[in-house]
């Protein structure tokens, strides 16, 4: 008799963080080690299946935003929140980079309830390196409508596109699985 033997398959989780242009979110996020899939589209505005268009036209209330699908046994919620802080400004108000408007403001939008202290303990040791409030939507997802086919992976297709994201710090990137953090970062 054959004996089988059975791998465990890790859960796939959800955040998602808007920090405004979502090429650049997109990227970081797909070299993190554990990060499985990362798609961009609008959260929490309150038009139905918005264009880029209508987003840009600041009338939809979306925030331009990544969805991050990642194996929390490889890299934590905690460790992707602290990320995410390294490529924003979390105390500048609807501006990232050269983006200016309400849909590039900055936000951490979850699915899970638990997820609100871990982020919320990340906010909390981000604030005390500036002396204004920081400005960073902590929210539960409302909605989230995937953007047009040409924005996802977008700066993969197009190496020279736009991006305000400097990805110097995926160099000190610790995960918690056991070797992947040894595991090059394509940055």
């Amino acid at each position: 008799m054959e004996k089988k033997t059975m791998h465990a398959v890790t859960e796939l989780l959800d955040i998602y963080f808007a920090g405004g242009c979502f090429w650049g979110v997109e990227e970081y996020f797909s070299r993190i080690p554990g990060v499985h899939d990362v798609t961009v589209g609008y959260a929490n505005g309150a038009k139905e299946n918005p264009s880029y268009e209508e987003v840009c036209s600041g009338k939809t209330g979306h925030a331009e935003t990544a969805h991050v699908r990642y194996a929390p046994d490889a890299v934590s919620l905690k460790t992707l929140a602290e990320q995410f802080f390294k490529i924003i400004n979390p105390i500048s108000v609807n501006r990232e980079g050269t983006d200016v408007g309400t849909q590039p403001r900055t936000g951490m939008y979850y699915v899970h309830d638990g997820d609100k202290m871990v982020l919320a303990s990340v906010m909390a040791e981000a604030q005390k390196k500036y002396d204004k409030p920081l400005v960073v939507e902590l929210l539960p997802l409302k909605k989230y409508y995937l953007a047009e086919t040409y924005h996802q992976d977008y700066l993969k297709k197009n190496p020279g596109g736009y991006c305000h994201i400097r990805f110097d710090s995926l160099k000190d990137l610790r995960t918690e699985k056991k070797g992947l953090a040894d595991r090059p970062c394509v940055c």
